[in-house]
C-alpha cells in the first residue's frame, strides 16, 4: 500500500487495488470514524456522486475502506472552493466543517472535482439522526 497521509488524526493508504484505507486515531477517533461512515452513507442515499463510497468498515480497528476519488487538487481558486462546499450544503444538506483545498480531489476518469474527509461534517437534514458530538478540527501535523 502507498501511504498518502500520516497525521495524529489518521493514517490513509491507497491499496494496490486503488481503494482508500483510512485508520482513525488520536482525539475522538471512534466518534470521527462513526461520523464519517454515517455522513458518507447519508450522501450515498442522496445519490451524491462526488464523494467516496463506503465499501467496508472495521469498527474494532477504526478503519474505513472507500472508493478512490482521485488526486488532491493543487491549484483552485478560493471562490471555487467556496462554491463546491456551498453546493454540498445546498444540494445535499451536509456542511463539511473542514472546507479547505486539501479536501478536494480531481477524478481524472470522469473529470469531476470531489470532496473527501467527512469526519467533522454535519448532516443538516432535520430528519437524519444526530451524529456524535465532535470538537472542532485542529490543523494536522506530521505524526
Amino acid at each position: 500500500m502507498q501511504e498518502m497521509k500520516d497525521t495524529r488524526r489518521a493514517l490513509v493508504r491507497i491499496g494496490y487495488d486503488g481503494l482508500v484505507h483510512k485508520t482513525f486515531r488520536g482525539h475522538q477517533a471512534a466518534e470521527r470514524f462513526e461520523n464519517e461512515c454515517r455522513v458518507l452513507r447519508y450522501l450515498a442515499s442522496r445519490c451524491c456522486e462526488n464523494v467516496p463510497k463506503v465499501l467496508e468498515t472495521f469498527p474494532e480497528e477504526l478503519r474505513l475502506v472507500t472508493s478512490n476519488c482521485g488526486q488532491r487538487v493543487e491549484h483552485i481558486s478560493e471562490k471555487r472552493v467556496r462554491e463546491l462546499f456551498g453546493e454540498l450544503e445546498k444540494n445535499f444538506q451536509v456542511r463539511h466543517d473542514d472546507p479547505y483545498t486539501r479536501n478536494i480531489t480531481y477524478r481524472a476518469a470522469t473529470g469531476d472535482l470531489c470532496l473527501i474527509d467527512f469526519e467533522f461534517a454535519t448532516i443538516l437534514d432535520p430528519s437524519a439522526p444526530p451524529g456524535p458530538k465532535l470538537d472542532l478540527p485542529e490543523p494536522d501535523a506530521p505524526h
